[in-house]
């Protein structure tokens, strides 16, 4: 059992594991896919000897092993690499498409507590009622949609057959200059991740309202405001900060799909690109980054959720 002053440096050291072990995966999984960097950038009528140059000056003929120890000691100092298409820094490439992505996950992480709070403490206040039938129902319904499909459907319905919102951000530039282009991928993004964390604070407050120092709070003549938002609410939302975690991973993975339809130049089309022209580099860049957000975050919440609930402390 750990004690309060060996549980955050265990996970710290936990947490520099698991990224050790995101860059290597990320570097084996890129070894593995098929086809040849060399040969799609040789064009369309490749010769052999311009592919063996083209690998002779990306140094793709070098051992596995070599190339990994050298791009983990670049990963270190903060150097991603250069791309084998443009010869750019990674982290330019990446830089350009970081605006768009993190304004839209901004907007997205701005709406989902609020939002998700709301719909849980709604449902749970009218536990087995209308109201809390129809949230449970709408939630549910909702959240087994693709997201691809979802958004098509909003496309369909609120830019081509109503025509209050641009169907993509095609031609809009700025994205904050035009913000009705981010209407309905934000919509997109906040479905399903509103869908599950208002589940678990509905649940949450549930169990919170029914526990005995809710009750005690009562009987001290508290009024029922207080007692359900300053003592049953910190309560009902520790399991939900950690799928407030997991959703921030969904959403570097989902904003892709909504990037990708929407027509929105961020983070996602920088790898759907990458992938496309076989620049290693690039995809690398973007899967470690993704790697060390997704630990970051899912430490920080653990955190949170230590201090919201010590007694998990015990657990650890």
């Amino acid at each position: 059992m750990s004690t309060g002053r060996t549980w955050l440096p265990r996970r710290l050291v936990l947490g520099g594991i698991q990224i050790a072990g995101v860059v290597l995966l990320v570097f084996l999984l890129t070894e593995a896919l098929p086809g040849d960097a060399a040969v799609t950038l040789a064009g369309d009528h490749p010769d052999p000897e311009r592919i063996a140059r083209i690998r002779e000056t990306l140094e793709l003929d070098r051992p596995a092993v070599e190339r990994f120890l050298d791009w983990a000691g670049g990963l270190l100092q903060g150097d991603l690499g250069r791309s084998l298409v443009s010869g750019r820094p990674v982290a330019d490439a990446l830089a350009a498409g970081t605006g768009p992505t993190l304004l839209l996950a901004f907007c997205a992480l701005l709406l989902i507590v609020p939002v998700a709070t709301g719909l849980g403490v709604l449902a749970a206040r009218h536990e087995g009622g209308r109201v809390d039938r129809a949230i449970s129902a709408g939630t549910l319904g909702v959240h087994a949609v693709p997201e691809f499909a979802l958004g098509v459907l909003l496309v369909a319905v609120f830019a081509l057959g109503l025509g209050w919102l641009p169907p993509t951000a095609l031609g809009a530039g700025s994205l904050l200059g035009r913000p009705a282009v981010l209407v309905l991928p934000v919509l997109v993004l906040l479905a399903r991740p509103v869908c599950s964390i208002s589940r678990l604070v509905r649940a949450g407050m549930i169990e919170a309202m029914a526990s005995p120092y809710v009750a005690q709070a009562r009987r001290y003549g508290l009024t029922g405001a207080r007692v359900r938002y300053a003592h049953a609410l910190p309560n009902a939302v520790a399991p939900a900060v950690q799928q407030l975690a997991r959703t921030c991973d969904w959403l570097l993975s989902g904003v892709i799909v909504v990037e990708a339809l929407f027509v929105i130049p961020g983070l996602g089309t920088v790898l759907v690109d990458a992938v496309a022209a076989r620049d290693l580099p690039v995809m690398q860049g973007l899967a470690v980054v993704f790697g060390v957000v997704t630990v970051t975050l899912n430490l920080a919440a653990d955190v949170v959720v230590h201090r919201l609930a010590p007694r998990s402390e015990a657990a650890a």
